[in-house]
């Protein structure tokens, strides 16, 4: 998958422009956020200022939010949302605070999606390449993604801990880009 900001509009690209452009490999913990100038930045906007044809915009923005390890500024706009992609970004939220049960609760409550194929296949390729990190995906599993990321954890600078933050990457990348409408 090619993640490409300037698909978002000029905002959102000028946003992730702050710190990676979407490359970012986001800390499996939650930090401070990762770039103040951007904080700053993203509380200018609206949600539906960014996002004004989507449903529920607060989903995206709170990506974004995410994206920048801005816990407290996602969290409450997830408050808010009610489609599945709020439940994941919820879920993901969670799963980097880290709190496992939560975490698997928002999954839960989000069901299946139509974004996990192609996590699928991106976790496939990004295992692939690095050999040493052991999760095993037929089908994605936020679940044993969860477990995965809390043994990863445990293994600062590891193979493991590599995988876990690149398919973290890939995870926020396709469900931003589902959230935006850029993709089904």
């Amino acid at each position: 998958m090619s993640f490409d900001p300037t698909q978002y509009g000029t905002d959102v690209a000028r946003i992730l422009a702050l710190d990676g452009n979407g490359q970012r490999l986001m800390p499996l913990r939650c930090s401070k956020c990762s770039n103040d100038e951007a904080r700053q930045l993203l509380k200018t906007f609206k949600p539906g200022d960014l996002f004004p044809n989507q449903e529920e915009p607060e989903a995206p923005m709170a990506g974004l939010w995410l994206y920048f390890s801005c816990f407290e500024e996602a969290h409450r706009l997830l408050e808010l949302c009610e489609t599945a992609e709020g439940e994941l970004w919820h879920a993901i939220l969670h799963r980097q605070e880290p709190d496992s049960g939560n975490a698997a609760y928002w999954f839960r409550k989000a069901g299946p999606h139509p974004t996990f194929s192609l996590l699928t296949r991106a976790t496939v390729k990004i295992l692939h390449r690095i050999r040493d990190a052991e999760f095993r995906t037929g089908r994605w599993d936020p679940f044993a993604f969860i477990a995965f990321c809390d043994r990863a954890r445990k293994q600062p600078d590891s193979a493991q801990m590599r995988a876990a933050m690149e398919i973290q990457r890939a995870e926020w990348q396709i469900l931003f880009d589902y959230c935006a409408g850029l993709s089904e």
